[in-house]
């Protein structure tokens, strides 16, 4: 590949609901730009940009990817992200590499909520956007409808750029608002605007032109005189207004017939912007905040916005370079972890391909094999010239299971496994339950945990089981009871004696607590610390279904020794027993995890996720009003009963609605789900007993 400068390269994220052929149009922009020699397709799991097994087998992107494209003299490197929500992960670090999102949208379906979701994610990144009503050649098409949504969504700045000529069946090309000419076929070939558009094409130009001047006031004013705008004067303005974020022009096409794409890719060039031409990104330096700007020659700054890992080269790194130049055979250094890193070979990857390349100017996309330390959202800059970007800012995610080795060869390598698995996608994250000894991945929905299970299996050799985790219920006491145990045993030769006399009682939010009121050396002071190890153990196991004992306070005011039998083993067995029996008689209760909620939906589904909440046994604490017709949802629920909210949130949303959940307190259980718990518990214990 040749190399370009920092104006030479356009960098384009490809976003949108799922199935809306994001895929498609980057796997026909690579064909028409000579990238690759066949056009490929999702059903047939031949595209260059869905490369993994697991997205071979699905049909969908999983992962984001690169396709870089030589045209008219320019780089486009174009990043393929998945549509589906529970990868949104991917699509954040393709966005914090792109200068432009292209919202790719089903002529059929519309504004979709894949859509609404990849328009929110870009605008709270301030990325410039353009539309691409993609599938003109399907049955039921419509190119004005989508539209029609789409202004009324967000407003007349979004502005048609093309019209389709024909549709469905008929779909052959489009005609150009700007230059008023009609391209055709798969080439694009010049051709005149068919007689029945012309009305058409002059009221939707029309449309452009006011969307357009909002971005120059020169050409507002030219407008507003009554001047006619040329082509030049146009395409100036319309690439200020896409840069700045206040037009979003609208093309159309069929990625998988392959029209209009070479027009999408002139567009591109002609008229949407250079990393030279976004805004600076603010770095933290030595000296203070700096505007980082898209200059070849100056200090080097790239991000890394994603890591992977790859069978063949080990762990691959996939950065943006801001400003400077990165050099292959060199050393950086990663100003996040405060480590030197040796550059090898720069790669220029498409799909799975590997190129090599001397260097990457400011403002282009590529990736190092084997940095040591380096992670995602990492800033790598020079030690003389250290600057930090701010992070990825990737989504907590609210889908839980608890992962478990399958087989004895899985055991050992499960930890470095998902330690490398999570290295890869920041919206993974693993922990271990100390509460129930359970290694929880967390993720972004159901189907993101099982894709991480199987690229285990396929990338490491390792075999897990996923299921529900265990809520941590807990037991305590509401009454208050004296008890007394005394541990007699004669075994020939020495014996075991120990009286022990305890008060057990609530000690409501204080956590355990054992108090000596011992008087008159009725146990003898050396031990008393085994008693209270002996109850302290025995806090681990509670009466009701051995589950742990919180927030009880327990008193020792008596016993007795035995000269010769008395040891500390023997009064730590019975200070163990002594309050195994108290808790019993004391009023034990069940207590479960009460979490916090923070539920985000549109306004129109309020009704339902209140009545799914009260199903739910959950205390909604207000509804407050947000912009773009949101509603967020204060609420308090039991763990157990939104273990799976994330896929019932996602139901009765469409996939809407988000929310964020955190451990807030514990409280007693109802008596009559009390019960059914401590059958269950039970039950599974005396399975792993039998």
């Amino acid at each position: 590949m040749n190399e370009y400068k920092t104006e030479q390269i356009r960098n384009v994220v490809l976003l949108g609901h799922g199935g809306t052929g994001k895929t498609s149009l980057a796997e026909a922009a690579a064909f028409v730009a000579g990238a690759t020699n066949r056009l490929g397709k999702v059903d047939e799991g031949n595209t260059v940009s869905d490369f993994e097994p697991d997205e071979v087998k699905r049909k969908i992107s999983l992962g984001l990817s690169l396709i870089p494209c030589e045209w008219s003299n320019h780089k486009i490197n174009i990043i393929d992200t998945p549509g589906y929500a529970d990868f949104v992960g991917e699509v954040k670090s393709g966005i914090a590499a792109a200068d432009l999102g292209v919202i790719v949208v089903d002529a059929v379906s519309g504004l979709q909520v894949g859509t609404e979701q990849a328009w929110l994610n870009a605008e709270r990144a301030r990325l410039p956007r353009v539309i691409f009503v993609n599938r003109m050649d399907r049955e039921n098409a419509n190119f004005q409808q989508a539209l029609e949504q789409l202004q009324a969504r967000y407003g007349k700045q979004i502005a048609p750029l093309e019209l389709p000529i024909g549709s469905q069946d008929s779909f052959s090309g489009v005609v150009n608002l700007i230059d008023r000419a009609a391209y055709s076929g798969e080439k694009g070939a010049p051709a005149e605007i068919p007689a029945g558009m012309a009305t058409a094409a002059d009221s939707a130009r029309e449309q452009l032109i006011e969307a357009v001047c909002e971005a120059d006031d020169d050409v507002m004013a030219k407008y507003l005189d009554g001047e006619e705008l040329s082509a030049e004067e146009l395409t100036a303005a319309l690439r200020k207004g896409i840069a700045a974020g206040t037009t979003y022009p609208v093309f159309c096409g069929s990625a998988t017939k392959n029209i209009a794409v070479t027009r999408f890719l002139d567009a591109l060039v002609a008229d949407c912007p250079s990393p030279a031409d976004v805004a600076p990104r603010a770095a933290a330096g030595a000296a203070g905040d700096e505007a980082l700007k898209a200059d070849a020659a100056a200090p080097l700054a790239a991000l890394v916005f994603k890591t992977a890992a790859d069978p063949f080269v080990g762990k691959l790194t996939y950065l943006r370079v801001l400003s400077g130049t990165l050099h292959a055979d060199s050393h950086v250094w990663d100003a996040n972890r405060q480590a030197d890193e040796r550059v090898g070979q720069l790669i220029v990857l498409r799909g799975k391909t590997q190129d090599h390349v001397p260097a990457l100017a400011a403002g282009d996309i590529g990736a190092v094999a084997k940095l040591a330390s380096t992670v995602t959202g990492d800033t790598l800059c020079t030690r003389e010239h250290q600057l930090s970007l701010p992070p990825i800012e990737f989504p907590r995610p609210p889908f839980n299971v608890a992962v478990s080795p399958r087989g004895k060869a899985d055991v050992d390598k499960l930890g470095p496994s998902l330690q490398r698995i999570a290295e890869e996608d920041p919206t993974l994250v693993v922990h271990r339950d100390e509460s129930t000894g359970e290694t929880i991945v967390s993720g972004m929905g159901e189907a993101h945990v099982e894709v991480a299970a199987e690229k285990m299996k396929r990338k490491f050799g390792v075999e897990v089981d996923l299921h529900a985790p265990r809520v941590p219920y807990r037991e305590t006491v509401t009454g208050s009871v004296e008890s007394e145990y005394i541990h007699k045993k004669q075994t020939g030769g020495h014996g075991q004696y120990a009286r022990v006399a305890i008060k057990v009682e609530p000690n409501k939010g204080q956590g355990f607590e054992f108090v000596d009121k011992v008087v008159g050396g009725a146990v003898p002071r050396n031990y008393i610390p085994a008693v209270a190890k002996g109850v302290e153990e025995a806090m681990h196991e509670g009466a009701l279904a051995h589950f742990p004992m919180v927030d009880v306070r327990v008193t020792l005011f008596d016993g007795k020794e035995h000269p010769v039998d008395s040891s500390e083993m023997a009064f730590k067995l019975a200070g163990s027993q002594a309050l195994k029996q108290g808790a019993l008689k004391a009023n034990p209760v069940l207590l479960e995890p009460i979490v916090s909620m923070q539920i985000r939906v549109p306004e129109s589904n309020t009704g339902d996720v209140m009545s799914d909440l009260n199903g739910k046994r959950a205390k909604v604490h207000g509804m407050t009003p947000e912009d773009g017709g949101l509603t967020v949802i204060d609420a308090e629920a039991p763990l157990a009963e939104v273990l799976r909210y994330a896929t019932d949130l996602r139901s009765i949303t469409q996939g809407r609605g988000s929310f964020e959940m955190r451990f807030d307190h514990y409280e007693e259980v109802p008596q009559h789900i009390a019960q059914k718990v401590i059958a269950e518990a039970n039950k599974a214990r005396d399975a792993v007993h039998a």
